[in-house]
């Protein structure tokens, strides 16, 4: 075929597909129509949480959430933050998530035993995991499938939003050198640790953290714990008591959550979902990081204060981890969901002690 017999064929072919053939200068054909996009939906969601506004690690934690969220939507979905008692008070949070008073909240889980008894075990369980611990069964072993089961019939999601890493045992006004001293003691702890005492004769109070150092001050509560040095320093809680006792046997970690309104989370599209997903995943390693730094500087500055360092005695030590077991036992055969969750919370904690004797324990007895 010649050259003016293969431009005729060529020319053939494109009329049949609709276009011509043209010169090099010619204007190029237009484009098909496209659909127009669909526009992007913009989405406030109102955040109450239970801390103090900015408060070291815990205010600053949601807040940096919230802001986190609105750099990875491009503003898509923005949250504002309100401190405890702005929009409700601190130990209402649940509720003003549950009711879609606020789409979601900052807090944590054993706040709403009495609503949620099994809640208690999703913040610490005395003589429990460890931080990392925690996060891994959360993560891996199913600990948040059993967590979303515990919310659901209250129409709320959880995600894990950051870790207070261990403890202290608290501050106290007097020297505990035996059980007798635990007794009529009136203390601020919340949680499962709040029982153990209780049942070794002292008298047990939740208190918002806003609250503490008035009622130490005051003499309401004559031991309280709070966090650990970071934020006890923060409140000044040193300057109204005497000893500062360890370990923390109560909570040897604290996880910190996000409450989401169940309808609010299911009306987001799949991108914003994952976005507020991955931005709490940031958010716990961003507070345990902060804790953990925080923490040894701050107990240095309490020591320069003249803080005096007790570790409670291995005999009320080894009464407060009976009690736990027999506290837990209990709260396990309440029903058949909090057995679920205990025994897989133990079993874990048997498995990855195991490794830990190994590892992080002789590293920490020999260093």
């Amino acid at each position: 075929m010649n050259r003016r017999q293969l431009f005729g064929a060529a020319a053939a072919l494109l009329a049949a597909m609709g276009l011509s053939a043209c010169k090099d200068d010619s204007p190029a054909p237009q484009a098909a129509a496209q659909p127009a996009a669909a526009p992007v939906q913009n989405v406030t969601w109102k955040m109450v949480t239970s801390w103090p506004k900015n408060y070291p690690g815990l205010g600053t934690g949601a807040e940096g959430f919230a802001q986190r969220v609105n750099a990875m939507s491009g503003g898509r979905l923005t949250i504002k933050v309100y401190a405890g008692g702005e929009l409700v008070p601190p130990l209402e949070v649940f509720d003003a998530v549950s009711r879609g008073t606020a789409e979601i909240g900052h807090s944590t889980p054993y706040y709403w035993k009495g609503k949620v008894p099994a809640a208690q075990l999703f913040t610490a369980v005395p003589f429990g995991l460890s931080t990392p611990e925690m996060t891994a069964w959360l993560h891996h072993g199913g600990g948040l499938q059993l967590w979303e089961e515990a919310y659901a019939p209250h129409g709320v999601k959880p995600l894990v939003a950051g870790n207070s890493t261990m403890q202290m045992g608290g501050w106290f006004n007097k020297e505990i050198n035996s059980l007798e001293d635990l007794k009529g003691l009136k203390i601020r702890t919340p949680g499962l640790g709040a029982e153990v005492y209780n049942r070794l004769g002292a008298t047990t109070v939740n208190l918002p953290g806003g609250e503490v150092f008035t009622a130490m001050q005051t003499g309401a509560i004559d031991a309280t714990d709070w966090v650990s040095p970071y934020n006890d320093l923060a409140f000044g809680i040193h300057k109204t008591a005497k000893y500062y006792y360890y370990p923390g046997w109560q909570e040897p970690q604290a996880v910190i959550e996000l409450l989401i309104n169940q309808k609010a989370w299911d009306a987001l599209p799949a991108d914003l979902q994952a976005i507020v997903s991955e931005a709490a995943r940031a958010a716990n390693q961003v507070m345990i990081d902060e804790f953990v730094y925080n923490n040894a500087k701050a107990l240095a500055e309490l020591k320069k204060q003249g803080v005096e360092l007790k570790r409670f005695p291995d005999p009320v030590l080894a009464a407060m981890r009976h009690e736990s077991e027999q506290v837990l036992d209990q709260l396990a055969s309440q029903n058949e969901l909090n057995g679920r969750i205990w025994n897989s919370m133990k079993a874990f904690r048997e498995e990855v002690g195991e490794m830990h004797k190994l590892s992080e324990k002789e590293l920490y007895n020999w260093r």
